[in-house]
């Protein structure tokens, strides 16, 4: 191992590989800020011009695309209340909050220091652990992905706030939207109304946008006109988290990465998964957890720590077993068959510098991120200065451009739009937008996976729910998580607020 660790090394240490890494991360990260161009799609359009280069070289500047795009959400996310990326989404919930009581630097560092933690924690390990995590990584079945992202819905309880009965009526409809369209298995139209758009569902980028930006954008314009119209708690302060502060999130973000490189590991689970995990798991075992979602710094630290943390985790069934386990790594895919390189286990012996080098440029690619990721939160947060007309219209208009440019189709605009005035009416009552986000995000991946385990069993039900330990275990501790929470909730008066 060590010999192919200093070809890797050597492969990196070089003007062009360093450039062309240094390149990926600033190209993701501007991607990632921008609402709906997100990694996968930083990297394509930056897939052309790997033409004529090294193929390691190639490969390497897109793993820098990779990191500074699952980073680069986070800003327009605290800034904003917009996750820039889909797996931003959870930095949302507590950076936006302490953006609005003027810690916004706070917030910003912390979602540099937990990124650039998880990346290099997910890089390290990779290298360590590549060959036993990818044996890991296929012991996943049906039914492990279904505990899995059953364990990931028991946070719907949690982020009903006063009444917990308004996130789980919440979490229930994200998980009927992510049945819109195709079946997956018989292809039979579901809820379309007979509409040819809703046939391949609503996408991610759109709901999203909808229910976060759009929704803010317009509570943000129903002020505009009052003399006590948004404003910070306090003046914005720019600091970067003191030592202080950054030992109080270590420990979550070392939790967070480990979760990250695992669920990275596993293919189609992906980075919006680990972030939402992550952030359950965080806010059931933190001793503060009644206070996430009110500005807590461990809210911003645990998703951004497991969504970079991915990036290593994603590369392990690509390099080792040459299954992509994402869009971005299907890209990187991509980039691999152009250059007449065919990912699996022989090419660890056949051409060792390919992924030794990928995993040292991740390492060499967080090292740039927390340059260019500090130079761009004091370029982004002076975004804060600009007139809110102004700024409110400029960002709606991103938002809607950003929703057509990703799948080029007039409709998700209007699907942007009509999640928005939902996600409006929803804050309005007090019902978590952010419940739905989590039931569209996992319903799916519930769904697919459950169906799968029960033709596997030929129907028997006990057999796909518990087919393994691990995921007996997993749905164990997802059912006792909810009857706790319902529980407590029970014995306090209900809240119609």
């Amino acid at each position: 191992m060590w010999d192919n660790l200093l070809l890797g090394i050597g492969a990196v240490w070089h003007l062009n590989a360093m450039l062309a890494i240094a390149f990926g991360v600033l190209w993701g990260v501007f991607g990632g800020m921008i609402p709906g161009i997100n990694a996968t799609v930083a990297m394509a359009l930056l897939l052309p011009f790997t033409w004529g280069m090294e193929s390691h070289v190639a490969v390497m500047m897109l793993a820098g695309v990779y990191c500074g795009g699952e980073y680069g959400g986070s800003i327009p996310a605290v800034l904003l209340g917009t996750p820039g990326t889909t797996p931003a989404a959870c930095t949302v919930i507590d950076g936006y909050e302490m953006h609005k009581q003027g810690r916004t630097g706070v917030a910003l560092g912390t979602s540099l220091i937990a990124s650039v933690f998880g990346g290099m924690f997910g890089a390290i390990a990779l290298i360590v652990v590549a060959v036993p995590l990818a044996r890991f990584a296929i012991t996943f079945g049906p039914s492990e992905y279904f505990a899995l992202a059953l364990l990931g819905l028991t946070l719907i309880c949690s982020l009903g706030g006063k009444n917990v009965f308004k996130g789980i009526l919440a979490g229930i409809f994200g998980i009927y939207i992510a049945t819109i369209g195709f079946d997956p298995f018989t292809g039979t139209p579901r809820f379309t109304f007979g509409l040819l758009s809703l046939s391949s569902g609503f996408e991610m980028i759109s709901v999203m946008m909808g229910l976060f930006a759009v929704s803010e954008l317009l509570l943000q314009a129903e002020t505009m006109h009052a003399e006590d119209s948004f404003t910070l708690n306090a003046k914005v302060n720019t600091r970067f988290p003191n030592w202080k502060e950054i030992k109080k999130f270590l420990p979550i973000s070392l939790f967070s990465s480990v979760l990250g490189l695992g669920i990275g590991a596993l293919p189609g689970a992906g980075a919006t998964t680990a972030a939402f995990v992550a952030y359950s798991e965080a806010k059931r075992w933190s001793k503060d957890g009644d206070t996430f979602g009110q500005g807590n710094i461990k809210g911003v630290a645990a998703p951004e720590a497991a969504n970079n943390a991915v990036t290593g985790g994603a590369l392990v069934p690509l390099l080792a077993l040459g299954i992509p386990g994402s869009n971005s790594t299907a890209i990187m895919l991509g980039a691999l068959v152009i250059h007449n390189i065919t990912p699996g286990p022989l090419l660890f012996a056949q051409h060792p510098e390919i992924p030794y080098g990928v995993f040292t440029s991740l390492i060499a690619a967080n090292f740039f991120m927390a340059i260019i990721g500090y130079l761009a939160i004091k370029i982004a947060i002076k975004v804060t200065n600009i007139s809110r007309p102004v700024l409110v219209a400029c960002i709606m208009a991103l938002v809607f451009t950003g929703a057509y440019a990703y799948s080029s189709e007039v409709f998700d605009i209007y699907v942007t739009l009509g999640f928005g005035v939902l996600g409006y009416i929803m804050k309005k009552y007090g019902i978590p937008h952010t419940s739905t986000v989590l039931g569209f995000v996992l319903g799916f991946i519930m769904e697919v996976n459950i169906r799968r385990a029960i033709i596997i069993s030929q129907g028997d039900y006990i057999a796909a729910f518990f087919n393994s330990s691990l995921s007996t275990v997993l749905i164990v501790i997802a059912f006792v998580s909810v009857v706790l929470t319902l529980w407590q909730n029970l014995k306090k008066p209900v809240s119609i607020d």
